[in-house]
């Protein structure tokens, strides 16, 4: 885990870098650790805070692949007589 100021802008800003499978294994092991227990009240906020980044970084993730494909299933399907006409 980052070390931060207290205001959550070095977490923030490690996740700016982060992939989707990184945040989401990451996000598995914050939830994993909160659900385990044994931490402090302290710890817990800051595994749970930490989680919250993940998870909007994996919604960031999520939602850019789903305008891609959207945008891809929106383009016109080229036909092989269409290519073919283009060529000719």
């Amino acid at each position: 885990m980052t070390t931060d100021d207290g205001d959550g802008t070095a977490a923030a800003a490690a996740t700016g870098t982060l992939g989707y499978e990184q945040a989401r294994d990451e996000l598995i092991e914050v939830v994993r650790r909160l659900e385990a227990g044994g931490t402090t009240l302290e710890e817990s906020l800051a595994l749970w805070e930490r989680g919250e980044e993940l998870a909007k970084v994996c919604r960031r993730w999520l939602e850019g692949a789903r305008a891609r494909l959207d945008a891809a299933l929106a383009r016109p399907e080229a036909s092989p007589d269409r290519d073919q006409a283009d060529t000719e």
